[in-house]
């Protein structure tokens, strides 16, 4: 197969054991070739300059950041960049602000590699490739209202364990206008509460400064 035809993939994983098993999986398709690999946000931005690569995968859970704001840092410099969030997490919220910072589709760390590879064919030729049971969930609006890419942004800080100062602090905002941002998030979360209790307990420990687990007791 001549190089204009094969799909040029970036793999951005923290851990080493996942990325070789990606690594392992494109070596054996005619059609694909892992022209790099990163293991943080910094990194994959760093990578993506580099390689221009057709297709990214991007785990969410990464040391330095969220791999939703490394989504947007790259889109921000390439806004066709197409990225598949890859990730073992379950919870539609975090699903939803990937979707909504612009990925491309969505990977279970747990689906086959033969519906991996098919996932990343279709999205190289320009579909948007959403899981069916993913997509039915999503499609139910977040008590009606879509959060605005400023709630995405602090939700995946949210995600990623930050709490109200560090959220103000990396996002040159005020501490008020994060909690207030925090409140609308939760609102409009409120009709979906059980679903995605981990992430509401998570927002409320982010406006207290307090670990989840002391708002358990």
């Amino acid at each position: 197969m001549t190089d204009q035809f094969v799909i040029r993939i970036l793999s951005v994983d923290a851990h080493p054991l996942f990325r070789e098993a990606i690594a392992a999986v494109i070596k054996n398709q005619s059609d694909m070739v892992l022209v790099a690999e990163a293991a943080s946000g910094g990194e994959a931005l760093q990578r993506f300059r580099e390689h221009r690569p057709d297709v990214t995968l991007m785990d969410l859970r990464l040391p330095d950041s969220s791999g939703i704001e490394a989504m947007i840092a790259i889109r921000t410099h390439f806004p066709d960049a197409r990225v598949i969030p890859v990730t073992t997490f379950e919870g539609d919220v975090e699903i939803r602000g990937a979707l909504q910072g612009g990925a491309w589709g969505y990977i279970d760390k747990t689906m086959p590699p033969r519906e991996m590879v098919e996932m990343i064919r279709q999205v190289n030729a320009g579909r948007k490739c959403v899981p069916p049971p993913i997509a039915a969930d999503l499609a139910e609006p977040f008590g009606g209202k879509a959060l605005t890419s400023r709630e995405v942004n602090i939700l995946a800080r949210v995600a990623s364990g930050y709490r109200n100062r560090g959220i103000w602090q990396r996002l040159f905002i005020s501490e008020d206008a994060v909690k207030v941002h925090l409140k609308q998030i939760l609102q409009k979360l409120g009709a979906r509460d059980q679903p995605n209790a981990h992430t509401i307990e998570s927002m409320r420990a982010a406006q207290t400064g307090q670990s989840p687990l002391l708002l358990r007791k």
